[in-house]
């Protein structure tokens, strides 16, 4: 079936010139990976490697998904054509004609766009849905992929990721489009009026939000250096800027702050990832710096680096979120600030020990599943209803919001409180991860990590479903030799607890199970929304680091023999 979809494209008249080539050179295995499926919407938007075929991200993909988004709009009405749509994008090949191409295809249909003259970060995009009153938002980014990747993200009048519900009524029309092949994107000359290109008003706007942030803005900073890395991506302009305005003492990457396609001076752009920061800890030694922040392409996440006896630690995403949750709780509290019902939000596959700290300065904490857009959602909620105040939101996966007036992950607002923080405590005779090992010691020792089995194509694809059903279907009893004492399975929407079946409620259904073990350690396991990835989380329980850490080998080796 592949086949006859791949000779479509190949002898289609509409197909972009610079496919024909790559399609005449594919074997019959890169036939079939790019051909064998329709790439979907994942956890955040559409995401996949560049190049022709149904399962990659092209110009006619992404006008198949445009045409999907102006018909979702359309159906709303004129005057949300007329609010329209703002649109970003970061450094990657494609990116900016895969922009500006969605906003010719949304002037066919009447719809008004607001475009960066170049290239901004997601939360800047969020920021610009809001700042316009816009119906809604485009990011082109595929954030901390490599580069061999690309991808469109869909944001709501809020500017926050479409959720489910609303993704789902694009997705049916983009779904109903027979032929992407034959979309073009022409507008006529009076159509080519309602695109509006915005830059530096709109960068005014979102810094000055962003440094409103500051709860302590006169804290010393002569004693503390930054090195900061915006890995080749967007980060590099607002981060810069927003240090040299508050005062900070930083020193960029300059290998790395050139919007580079290729990213040619990073092993990889994943703060996730240690290659990240090896140049960044380079000029850090050099330095002789504090701190080193490290932000991804689109500049959603931040990654740390902490000097601390003289090396350089890297904090995890639960572990950057946990310093940061201390230092701006507790600010709030010493100043009086904090709110009369405050409620933190983090996702399901998020470390314990933040949700520890939160409660100890009496602030509720709310879970989501993975994505950003179900903590964005739960924003919208309360702005509404005022029955709890927000004060923070963050996942374990290197992202976090400080202040609503973005709805997705934002870094520059992440890299200035942690500057602060820094700053804060450096005045009091502590690192960061002194910070860090004090929680611990005060709340319970854990470490959490995260491991992922890539396998890529159908076979890959097929596998994970695989891995998934059966353990599903087996019923675990424990792992490890540890009892386990809970199972969620939030596709299924159970829970399983001393042998009785309860209903999983206040969650979308996701393809995630939740194992809670006897020790207080807890194990999830959930494929990735963006990359062709089982992955593996654990919150591992110990009555050290150093236990907390050998539980946690055993307990990754014990899941690599269950799953084969």
């Amino acid at each position: 079936m592949y086949n006859d979809i791949y000779e479509r494209w190949l002898h289609h008249p509409n197909l972009e010139p610079s496919y024909k080539e790559v399609l005449k050179n594919m074997d019959e295995e890169e036939k079939n990976d790019a051909f064998y499926t329709t790439i979907e919407f994942g956890t955040a938007g559409m995401r996949g490697l560049l190049g022709p075929g149904t399962n990659r991200i092209n110009i006619h993909t992404i006008r198949k998904a445009n045409v999907g988004f102006a018909e979702y709009i359309a159906a709303h009405g004129e005057e949300a054509k007329e609010r329209g749509v703002a649109i970003s994008y970061d450094n990657r090949h494609m990116s900016k004609e895969f922009a500006m191409d969605s906003a010719k295809l949304l002037a066919t249909y009447n719809i008004r766009s607001y475009v960066f003259e170049s290239l901004r970060p997601t939360p800047e995009l969020s920021f610009a849905v809001r700042h316009f009153h816009c119906f809604g938002g485009i990011m082109v980014t595929a954030s901390h992929n490599p580069r061999e990747y690309n991808g469109y993200k869909l944001y709501d009048e809020k500017g926050c990721q479409l959720v489910p519900a609303l993704a789902q009524q694009v997705i049916d029309r983009v779904n109903a489009v027979e032929d992407e092949l034959a979309i073009v994107a022409n507008p006529t000359a009076e159509q080519e009026k309602l695109i509006t290109i915005i830059g530096k008003d709109v960068d005014e706007e979102y810094y000055k939000k962003v440094l409103g942030i500051q709860l302590n803005p006169d804290v010393n900073k002569e004693n503390v250096k930054i090195i900061f890395t915006p890995e080749h991506g967007t980060a590099n302009i607002p981060v810069k800027e927003l240090y040299t305005r508050a005062g900070y003492h930083f020193v960029a990457v300059e290998e790395q702050c050139t919007p580079d396609p290729d990213f040619s001076n990073t092993p990889t752009p994943n703060p996730e990832e240690p290659g990240s920061y090896e140049l960044a800890i380079e000029y850090a030694k050099r330095e002789d710096a504090d701190i080193i922040l490290v932000c991804d392409p689109d500049a959603d996440r931040m990654g740390v680096g902490v000097k601390h006896n003289g090396e350089y630690k890297l904090l995890t995403g639960n572990q950057s979120g946990a310093v940061l949750i201390e230092y701006i709780f507790s600010q709030l509290t010493e100043k009086g600030l904090m709110p009369k019902n405050p409620v933190m939000f983090n996702t399901v596959v998020t470390s314990d020990l933040g949700e520890k700290i939160a409660s100890k300065y009496g602030v509720e904490t709310e879970k989501t599943l993975t994505g950003f857009k179900f903590i964005g959602e739960k924003v919208a909620k309360y702005e509404k209803t005022n029955e709890k105040q927000y004060v923070f939101g963050y996942e374990e996966s290197y992202g976090s919001l400080i202040q609503p007036f973005v709805r997705d992950k934002d870094a520059p607002q992440a890299c200035l409180m942690l500057a602060e923080a820094a700053c804060y405590y450096k005045e009091r005779g502590k690192t960061l991860v002194d910070v860090l090992y004090d929680l611990y010691a005060e709340l319970g020792f854990y470490e959490e990590s995260q491991t992922s089995l890539k396998l890529e194509g159908q076979a890959g694809a097929q596998r994970i479903q695989e891995i998934l059903a059966n353990l599903r279907k087996s019923n675990l009893q424990e792992i490890n030799h540890v009892q386990v004492v809970r199972f969620e399975d939030y596709k299924e929407c159970r829970i399983l607890e001393n042998g009785k079946e309860t209903e999983l409620t206040g969650f979308t259904k996701s393809d995630v199970l939740k194992y809670y073990l006897e020790d207080g350690s807890w194990i999830a396991i959930r494929p990735s929304g963006t990359e062709p990835k089982c992955k593996f989380y654990y919150c591992i329980k110990g009555t050290s680091l150093e236990d907390a850490h050998e539980k946690t080998v055993s307990y990754q080796q014990a899941i690599k023999e269950l799953i084969g």
